[in-house]
């Protein structure tokens, strides 16, 4: 063979085996998740020209991807909206309103799908480092104390049962200091000692994606701005931010180390030669403690906007525009339905039964609404459906409330009583979704929970 022709041949070689090998296509991207925790719609500067809250990486990641403007959270408290992220599926469907202890028993079955087990059947590495949140069960039943378990205490179910090759972190965060990998306590630290291990368990776990030769899934719940706050010494007085409401004076330096360790994740992914083949998704998984950012009414655990609405920026180089803002209505929930239309392998039909796909959001070939309804859920106890425009409530008691958010985003004027065919159509949309088991198209699923509130708003 000439020199010419085996030049050519080796191009072509090369170009082939370079469409072969999935682990470098963008048929099938690396994925990133991080959840900040309680981090409020109106907190990053790019959300709210007002915030004195210093995020220069969060910041210059919204001018490299795509903001969205009305993306929420399952709930407004932090177990049930996990359990939206990995299941894709409402938290209400299972009646849980509330948060999880140290040994409260696993609320996803092993049974159920999780959006990290679907990405390991289709050939990804999968890994969780930081808060769980979701249940754990442990080896004799409770070993130690509510805020601290023995080292080398094992875990008879936990994350590798739901689809995570790899597990560090901890419970919850008030036992931020007992350190789990895989399926046993490996050490207690001091609880600024955390969030610096996790992150370097998380880098390290990048690290060894070096060399491999498929695609991962990273999903990253950190700590802050959630308590404790306990921001390591080079952070403390860095942020310049100004605590209004008079709590922790550290709060904003908090957040700067939250913001600087979603620095060094997207800097892990740029030395590793991956960035361009990573869809990388920052949010929040509920609206602030105690700090409401008008025009949102309330804030975390509130069925009002400032209770779920919360910051949500897509990056995917080549795919999502740069700088580019989407104001149509996303959850959380969607990331599976999202994977699933990127991969073209549709999820089991007892799975991610109230996710949608963001795909054409991010892609810029739709602005309009990808999904017809969706729900939201306060701690107490209280559900809502938002259709366009409309958002109906439906209290714990049963009492309705109707609100219009394009004229009334503040949630002042309460319709229900005037606009009562809207009121009535929505709540037949939410019974019949209630009904159906699910909120998408697809086979009826089981009802796991009775639905007091839309039987008391029935009568």
């Amino acid at each position: 063979m000439a020199p010419a022709s085996r030049s050519w041949f080796a191009v072509l070689a090369c170009l082939l085996l370079s469409v072969a090998s999935p682990a470098f296509t963008a048929e099938r991207p690396n994925v990133v998740l991080v959840l900040f925790d309680d981090l409020g719609f109106g907190q990053p500067p790019g959300y709210d020209a007002a915030s004195t809250f210093s995020m220069p990486a969060f910041e210059q990641f919204s001018h490299e991807g795509m903001r969205f403007t009305d993306a929420h959270a399952a709930a407004a408290v932090c177990t049930p909206t996990r359990y939206g992220v990995l299941t894709g599926r409402y938290p209400a469907r299972i009646g849980q309103f509330g948060v999880l202890t140290t040994f409260s028993k696993p609320i996803i079955p092993k049974s159920r799908t999780t959006v990290a087990a679907y990405l390991q059947q289709q050939g990804y590495t999968t890994a969780c480092v930081g808060k769980w949140h979701l249940g754990l069960s442990w080896e004799g039943g409770k070993p130690g104390s509510e805020n601290r378990v023995p080292i080398g205490s094992r875990l008879t179910a936990g994350p590798n049962d739901l689809g995570f090759d790899y597990f560090c972190g901890f419970t919850h965060a008030r036992n931020i200091g007992t350190i789990i990998e895989q399926d046993r306590v490996i050490e207690q630290v001091e609880p600024v000692e955390n969030q610096p291990l996790m992150l370097e368990k998380a880098l390290t776990w990048l690290d060894g994606r070096r060399s491999a030769d498929q695609p991962f899934f990273l999903y990253f719940p950190m700590c802050p701005p959630h308590t404790p706050v306990v921001p390591a010494p080079e952070f403390i007085g860095q942020s310049g931010a100004e605590d209004l409401v008079g709590m922790d004076p550290r709060y904003g330096d908090w957040i700067l180390q939250g913001d600087a360790m979603l620095g060094r994740l997207l800097d892990k992914l740029d030395e590793l030669g991956v960035a361009d083949n990573t869809l990388v998704i920052v949010t929040s998984d509920n609206g602030a403690e105690g700090r409401e950012y008008p025009p949102l009414r309330k804030s975390k655990r509130s069925i009002y906007e400032g209770g779920h609405r919360v910051p949500f920026v897509a990056r995917w180089p080549g795919h999502v525009a740069a700088g580019s803002t989407c104001d149509a209505t996303v959850c959380l929930n969607d990331l599976f339905a999202t994977m699933a239309d990127i991969l073209d392998a549709p999820p089991p039909a007892n799975a991610a039964e109230d996710s949608v796909t963001m795909l054409p959001l991010l892609l810029g070939e739709q602005s309009t609404p990808v999904r017809e309804s969706t729900w939201h859920q306060s701690m107490q106890g209280d559900i809502a459906l938002r259709s366009g425009e409309w958002k109906l409530i439906i209290q714990k008691s049963g009492a309705r409330e109707l609100y219009n958010l394009r004229d009334d985003l503040s949630e002042k004027s309460d319709r229900a009583s005037t606009d009562t065919a809207t009121a009535a159509r929505l709540f037949d949309v939410l019974a019949r979704e209630a009904e159906q088991g699910r909120s998408t198209t697809g086979l009826q699923q089981p009802r796991e929970y009775a639905f007091p509130q839309l039987k008391a708003a029935a009568r």
